[in-house]
């Protein structure tokens, strides 16, 4: 039978803590909240233990938000990634699991644990709805929310859909935050795989005002003679 509560999750992430890498780790989340501790674990180690554990119900995946612990909370998203990605899940499931991301948002405070998580749980889950719950999130004063509503776009881009990237690209491109700004770039150059003049147009109207930060990570896969053109503007 297998474990699928909190307690012993938390049991099994102390077996590998490490207290050689814990100020690694702390430099790693600095962007968490300061209250934020560390076990000093290497992330597979979660993924590989978050993946025994991905029967554990959404009620002992809160408990694991809850703590104080970087590691724990990377192991409740990890949990929520499995679960989305399960052939067998069904709509309900599904809907529970977007519910509960949006709920808890405010423990799911770190670049990797809303990368780890929203392209599945909110991402997927959008995929055949409506979509304004991300450009309500785009808009929210909320750095964590803001990063949700652009890396959620991943699954969209999955499936070839590459409009909604660009439409929250644009919403954010004046965030002040670095990590935002890294992440709209990141997210438009992948939009530009699929369709490299759509990223074009977007970065012709917009160079001029785009932060370095972004433009950089956007023109990441283009030629040398294509970078240095829109360096330039």
């Amino acid at each position: 039978m297998k474990d699928t509560n909190a307690k012993e999750f938390i049991i099994e992430l102390e077996k590998h803590r490490n207290e050689e890498d814990v100020e690694k780790m702390k430099r790693f989340i600095k962007n968490s909240d300061s209250s934020t501790l560390c076990m000093g674990l290497h992330m597979r180690t979660v993924f590989q233990i978050a993946k025994r554990f991905m029967e554990t119900p959404l009620t002992e995946v809160e408990k694991l938000l809850d703590s104080s612990y970087y590691e724990v909370r990377m192991g409740a998203v990890s949990i929520m990634d499995y679960q989305a990605k399960k052939k067998q899940i069904t709509e309900s499931q599904r809907k529970s699991l977007f519910d509960f991301y949006l709920r808890r948002h405010d423990r799911i405070n770190n670049w990797d644990l809303v990368d780890r998580s929203a392209p599945s749980v909110i991402g997927i889950y959008l995929i055949d709805k409506p979509k304004n719950i991300l450009y309500d999130l785009a808009r929210s004063n909320n750095m964590w929310e803001r990063r949700t509503a652009i890396v959620s776009t991943h699954a969209f881009l999955k499936k070839g859909e590459i409009d909604h990237t660009f439409r929250i690209a644009e919403i954010l491109l004046d965030d002040p935050e670095e990590l935002i700004q890294k992440a709209i770039g990141s997210w438009i150059r992948e939009a530009g795989k699929q369709n490299e003049k759509a990223l074009k147009r977007f970065l012709n109207k917009h160079v001029s005002t785009m932060s370095r930060i972004t433009l950089r990570y956007a023109i990441e896969k283009f030629d040398k003679e294509t970078r240095r053109f829109y360096l330039s503007k």
